[in-house]
Formats: structure tokens, sequence, C-alpha cells
């Protein structure tokens, strides 16, 4: 049994040679297949003086944006919670949760019979106080007359005008009391006070609700515009600063931060305000922008990454940030000469981007520039 083993063992080893010498015999024909050759002698870029395919473009002459970029948090321009002003039983609630209102527009009802009375007893004591004051205006009247003929002491005449003068005071008083009144009557129809958006509500119709509650109603807040703030290294104060000197410095607004909807147009805005003071915890200074936010993409409490842009470099040359590189002198880059043979290019840069780099001097526009190139190696693709 051993031996057999051993035999079929040795039948299966010199089965496998003989297969991979038919394999790899340098007489036979390959298969044709649809894969360009691998390895290292190859025909094509093995490191055995191959084409090494690189990726070229060329430096653009054109205007650059300044940027800042933060984190920013969104809220509303002004956020109200409605509460009530009078006491009484709530009797009409006049909104639907999340629903768009106007300035102006009834929210809440509470009920207004013991606001009405005080109101209309009010009313009453004035008329019963002007009922007296004409009598007494008629009164002085005849001691006036009586006076010319010396009917009434003049001290008579003077006692009259003072009750007529009394009178008007407390028809006035008796004005200022309906005022009032109304003023109460008023409060028991509750509207907006602003255009906004109502959140859930906090009491239900048929509660008791009074002056002193701090819960409220309801909250409205204000989303068209709609604000954001975000914080900048204190080093960037003085750019902000000459930026707002030169008139409105607009800012854009990513939504959601980090991805989610990352292929969103940006929504523009303008700077509104820097705060009076650095956190001198964080060494940063808070900022405050506001949005149309017309579509409503913006909603108050998300994050959103801000750009602000602080200036503008006119007519400068460009060249694709990848191509920038750095050696001991310094930073350069690969140009694409005529030959389709590329060559180092020492660089003199300005303001860097995310995506472009301000180049001083070392390219001119319409040259072709290489990110990943080597010396004396001409591109594979363009």
């Amino acid at each position: 049994m051993r031996r057999f083993l051993i035999l079929l063992l040795a039948i299966g080893v010199l089965g496998g040679a003989g297969y991979a010498a038919w394999r790899y015999w340098p007489g036979r024909q390959a298969a044709p297949t649809a894969e360009a050759p691998r390895g290292g002698g190859g025909p094509r870029g093995g490191p055995r003086g191959g084409v090494v395919p690189v990726t070229v473009a060329p430096a653009q002459r054109q205007d650059v944006p300044i940027m800042l970029d933060a984190i920013g948090t969104v809220q509303a321009l002004n956020t109200i919670t409605i509460r009530a002003q009078v006491d009484g039983q709530l009797v009409e609630i006049g909104f639907i949760e999340g629903q768009m209102v106007k300035r102006g527009d009834v929210l809440a009802r509470i009920d207004p019979r013991s606001y009405q009375a005080a109101l209309d007893q009010a009313i009453a004591k004035k008329a019963q106080d002007e009922a007296q004051l004409a009598n007494a205006r008629l009164d002085l009247q005849r001691y006036v007359t009586l006076a010319r003929n010396e009917g009434v002491s003049r001290q008579q005449q003077d006692t009259q005008r003072a009750q007529v003068a009394q009178f008007e005071a407390l028809v006035a008083s008796d004005q200022g009391a309906i005022d009032a009144a109304q003023t109460q009557l008023s409060f028991t129809t509750i509207r907006s006070p602003i255009d906004g958006r109502v959140g859930l509500r906090l009491v239900d119709q048929g509660n008791l609700v009074r002056s002193g509650d701090a819960t409220g109603i309801v909250t409205v807040s204000q989303l068209q515009p709609i604000a954001a703030t975000f914080t900048l290294p204190q080093q960037e104060i003085g750019r902000v600063l000459e930026a707002l000197g030169r008139g409105s410095v607009p800012v854009e607004a990513l939504r959601p931060a980090g991805g989610g909807a990352g292929n969103a147009a940006p929504i523009t805005g303008e700077l509104l305000t820097i705060d009076s003071a650095v956190d001198a915890t964080t060494g940063t200074i808070k900022l405050k922008a506001t949005f149309g936010n017309e579509d409503g993409r913006l909603w108050p409490g998300a994050f959103v990454t801000v750009r602000l842009r602080v200036d503008t470099v006119n007519d400068a040359v460009t060249v694709p940030l990848v191509a920038v590189q750095r050696g001991p002198d310094g930073a350069y880059a690969f140009v694409l000469k005529a030959d389709n043979t590329v060559e180092q290019r020492p660089l003199q840069l300005g303001v860097l981007t995310a995506s472009e780099a301000v180049v001083r001097r070392g390219v001119e526009p319409g040259r072709r520039w290489s990110p990943r190139a080597r010396c004396g190696s001409a591109p594979g693709r363009r």
C-alpha cells in the first residue's frame, strides 16, 4: 500500500512538471489575450526603460478667490416663544404644527369674556362721569352769568370751576381705564409677531394658561432669512476686517458638513458681523452670516461648511496644486517640453487654494505641467 502511494505521488509530480514545460515552452505560440502585457520586462512601462504614463495640465490665467473655510452652525435669525400675557382658558389653537405663518396670523385664543366685561365696565364708568362733567359745565355757565349781576359770590364761581376741572380729570382717568381694558382684551387673541415657522405645540386646547408660564404655547422661528455662526482663528481677524472695509463679504454654505448632499450647489449669503472679542480659551473669533434660504435647505441647528471670501487675486497664473512638488531648493514642478519630454522647473509661489497654486515666477500661461513625471520620460497620455 505504501509503495502504491509513493508511485501515485511520483506520477503527479512528473505530470505537473510536464504541463509546466508545455505551458511555458519558448516555441509554443501563446493564445491571444485582451490584457496589456504586465511585468518588468514588458514592452509598456517597466523599470527597464519603458514608457511611463503621466498626466499633464496647462497653466492658466484666471481670478483666484481667497477663501477661508470653517464649520458653522445654522440658527434662526429670530426665535420667539409665544406666551400668554393674560390668565385664562385656552379655547382655540389656530395653527398646525410645522406651519409657515405670517406676521399677524392668529395662533391661539384665550377665553375673552371676563376681559370684555371689564372693558364694558370702564366704558360705562366714563359715560357716567361725562354726564356729571356736562352738568358741572352748565352750572359753571350759570354762575358766570349771575356773577356779572353780582347774583353769586366770586367764591362760588371759583368752586364750580374747580368741580368742572375735577370731572374732566375723572373722564380722562376713565379713558385710561378703557385703554387698559382694551389692551387686556387684545391679549386674549395671540398673533404671530414675525414671519416664520411654528414648532411643536407645547400646550393643548382647553388648558388654563397664565401670564407667568415659562413654557409658552409654541415657538416661532424665522427661517427666511436665516443665520449661521462659525469661528475662525484670531490670526484671520485682519483679513476679515479688511474685507468688511471694502464692502459686502460673500459667504457660501455647503450642507451638510462632510457629506450626504455634497453635489448640491452652495448656498450664497453675506457676512453680517464679527464678534467684539476673541475667545481667550480657544483663540478663535466668532462670526455671523445671513442667507436668504429661499429654498429652505438650511435648517436651525444643522452643521454646515462655511466658505468666506476675504480677497481675490486678479489675473493670476495658476497651475494645479498637485503639480507642485517640494525639494531642498524649494517648490518645483515638471514642465512638458516640445519634444514630449519633461524637465524640472523651479517655482516662486503665491497664494495656495484647495486645488490651485498661484505662480509668481517660473511658468507662462499655456505651458503644460505634469503632476506625475520623471525627468527625461515621455508622457503616455495627455
